[in-house]
């Protein structure tokens, strides 16, 4: 090569910098109203990856209309929400799997919604580690649907009655009731003990918190526990409880109860954490239950949470008839009860 003498090499030609991004206002419209607020904000921070996105939502810097939320609170037309600056990655995020196609056992479906049985261990939507539920596997074996939304939510562990709305105007109307209080829930729950037949009523106030992160995490697990009603943080909760059988597992001598569980507000954890409290925690649950009691259910046969969402009373969002849904307690969790027990959930009488 040769080289020039006295010649001195320019200045290298930097990239331009992307301009920092700036705190932005979103107000909420009339097809947005109903949303999820994670759900809300996927759309609106597209590229940012999802467990950046709830980061954003605990820390607080999402507000909606400059309150602190929580990522499965509702937005509302006209409500008006802060993003905060995030960058979004020169480099694409890997895609998130495809979410395969998938058919639930159908307890009714009509024009406007359709309810399905989950089955435990199957989240209901994607997010938080998960990349797919109910919702995508639905949207994926009904490629033609124009709309398809949860009215509702249920924990990964509990299986049972599933709302999802075919129509904003289905979306909205069942979810006021559910607000309102005017939608009857009820769920079955196998608890550890003998539950004392005139506790019927738990009215404790609850509140969220994380554990200590672990293994390198940036935060901890979520958790919630029954609170003063002084705290900053307490939310109502209301839960009926009645005993519907006193039994015995096929080789265990520990006394346990069938529950059947209404409630009357839609916290988190709500019934597992009220009925931890009371100290009878439901048989199965990681989250509450004792872990050597766990073990001792699992070698007889239940590996998983029995929480069973079983019946579901509303009013349809287009004729306003009264509509009663109930789902069949899985086969895990009936092969595990004795004849007794099953002849229970024959009874009528299901709600408080």
């Amino acid at each position: 090569m040769t080289n020039i003498i006295g010649l001195k090499p320019g200045p290298k030609e930097r990239p331009a910098r992307a301009p920092a991004p700036e705190v932005r206002l979103v107000t909420v419209d009339a097809e947005s109203a109903g949303q999820r607020l994670d759900n809300f904000l996927f759309r609106h921070l597209k590229g940012v990856p999802k467990t950046h996105v709830y980061r954003i939502i605990r820390s607080g810097e999402v507000r909606v209309n400059k309150s602190r939320v929580q990522a499965d609170s509702r937005v509302e037309e006209g409500d008006v929400v802060r993003l905060p600056p995030v960058r979004v990655t020169a480099a694409p995020a890997p895609s998130a799997p495809t979410a395969p196609a998938r058919d639930f056992d159908l307890l009714m479906e009509d024009e406007v919604l359709l309810a399905v049985n989950k089955p435990a261990g199957t989240a209901v939507h994607g997010g938080s580690g998960v990349s797919f539920g109910v919702i995508e596997q639905l949207r994926a074996a009904r490629p033609t649907a124009r709309f398809l939304e949860l009215v509702h939510r249920l924990d990964r562990e509990t299986s049972g009655i599933l709302l999802v709305a075919k129509r904003r105007s289905a979306l909205t109307a069942l979810q006021a009731q559910f607000r309102t209080r005017e939608t009857g829930k009820t769920y079955l729950a196998l608890v550890d003990g003998d539950w004392p037949a005139r506790r019927k009523v738990l009215d404790a106030p609850l509140a969220r918190y994380l554990l200590p992160p672990k293994d390198g995490a940036a935060e901890g697990e979520r958790r919630v526990k029954v609170v003063d009603k002084d705290h900053p943080d307490a939310m109502r909760a209301l839960t009926l409880v009645r005993v519907l059988a006193r039994l015995q597992l096929p080789g265990d001598d520990a006394p346990m109860s069938l529950l059947a569980v209404t409630i009357k507000t839609g916290r988190t954890h709500q019934i597992r954490v009220h009925l931890a409290h009371e100290g009878h925690p439901i048989a199965g649950d990681d989250k509450y239950g004792d872990f050597e009691r766990r073990r001792t259910l699992a070698r007889l046969g239940l590996r998983r949470m029995f929480l069973h969402a079983w019946r579901l009373r509303f009013q349809h969002p287009v004729s306003e008839a009264p509509v009663a849904l109930q789902a069949a307690l899985p086969d895990e969790l009936a092969q595990l009860l004795p004849p007794q027990a099953l002849v229970a959930l024959t009874d009528p009488h299901d709600e408080h």
